[in-house]
């Protein structure tokens, strides 16, 4: 357990970050989704929106540091690559 103030704040800190990466993550996850989603369906345009929504999300998570961006690229590429292969 923490004992000299500065490890207490440092745990309330991390506290508070890990509630903010976990709702971060989740929202994210939830735009990833709905590519998936509309790219299960077969409906290009659906799929190609989706994917404009979920871009910058994306990106965002790597500025914040949720994400690290060649994870985020590669996701980005893939489902890219999926989407334009649509009928």
């Amino acid at each position: 357990m923490a004992n000299s103030p500065q490890a207490k704040k440092r745990a309330r800190q991390n506290e508070r970050r890990f509630q903010i990466n976990k709702a971060r993550r989740s929202r994210i996850r939830t735009f990833l989704r709905k590519v998936e989603e509309a790219i299960a369906s077969g409906d290009k345009e659906a799929a190609a929106n989706a994917l404009r929504n979920a871009q910058p999300e994306l990106m965002r998570g790597v500025t914040k540091g949720v994400f690290h961006k060649n994870t985020v690229a590669r996701k980005m590429s893939r489902l890219s690559a999926r989407v334009k292969s649509l009928g």
